[in-house]
């Protein structure tokens, strides 16, 4: 009678046992592709559809770029495959960004790890992931033979570009040094797959329950373009290790610290000729 009673219990905690099991071992690979829209501004009014055109194909490796995402039910990295203008710091003609370093996710212990680079020194950013408040929907569509459903956010834009850098963001910064700053937000929209069960997704996107295959936050949309579940060569998923540490917020005041220091020397040495 007892042992008929604790049979049923000992095949739970058994069953508990290999489904943890086969989560560690669970592993996939996924290639985006991301596309991003010219932002020109003022200079654009000003130009034929011919110079834009021209403008467009010169820049289309820093408009199109191509990703991978590895992951497993806990962590993810997230790398930029060919990396165009490695030399840190440099600087998009367009509006200004610095490319996104490695970047390590563990949705589990609510981690972020990031490599940057940024004038020869290199920086490991630790900090706590972004929780992003999604708001399901009901639509759907495939991608590829993944049904996905639509969902949206809206995210900080400081969250999403802190690594990055651009001469407009930091005139805003300044002119709202003495006031308190406005806080842009993003809206976010992405498809995701409950076909993968996983809370992973490409660049700062995750928390969804499924992969997420597409996604568009200001003028960039990231699309998956494969995925390879459980393949044969394991990919060891580690944080990045190399760099000073700082937080994500301090490395973003270094950046601009940095800039505004530069612009501020070649203004003095244009008086001083």
């Amino acid at each position: 009678m007892k042992s008929s009673f604790f049979r049923p219990l000992l095949f739970f905690f058994a069953f508990a046992i290999f489904t943890e099991f086969n989560a560690q071992k669970f592993q996939g690979q996924a290639k985006y592709m991301s596309k991003s829209k010219m932002d020109l501004g003022t200079w654009g009014a000003r130009m034929s559809e011919g110079q834009k055109k021209q403008i467009a194909a010169r820049l289309k490796n820093r408009l199109e770029k191509t990703y991978s995402l590895s992951f497993n039910m806990q962590e993810s990295m997230f790398l930029e495959e060919q990396k165009v203008d490695a030399i840190a710091g440099a600087t998009d003609s367009w509006g200004g960004y610095f490319s996104r370093g490695h970047q390590y996710k563990n949705v589990k212990t609510n981690r972020l790890v990031q490599e940057q680079e940024f004038y020869g020194k290199r920086f490991l950013v630790k900090d706590d992931l972004y929780k992003i408040e999604w708001n399901l929907g009901t639509e759907t569509k495939k991608i590829g033979q993944y049904t996905c459903y639509k969902a949206k956010a809206f995210v900080p834009t400081a969250e999403l570009k802190w690594y990055s850098f651009s001469w407009g963001d930091l005139r805003k910064k300044e002119n709202n040094e003495e006031g308190k700053p406005e806080e842009d937000l993003t809206v976010v929209e992405a498809w995701y797959t409950p076909q993968i069960p996983v809370a992973q997704g490409p660049a700062e996107f995750w928390g969804l329950p499924g992969l997420i295959l597409e996604v568009s936050a200001q003028n960039t949309t990231l699309l998956c373009t494969e995925i390879v579940l459980n393949p044969d060569e394991k990919v060891k998923i580690q944080a990045p290790e190399k760099g000073d540490e700082i937080t994500k917020q301090a490395y973003a005041t270094t950046i601009r610290t940095k800039m505004a220091d530069m612009r501020n020397n070649r203004r003095g040495g244009r008086r001083g000729r």
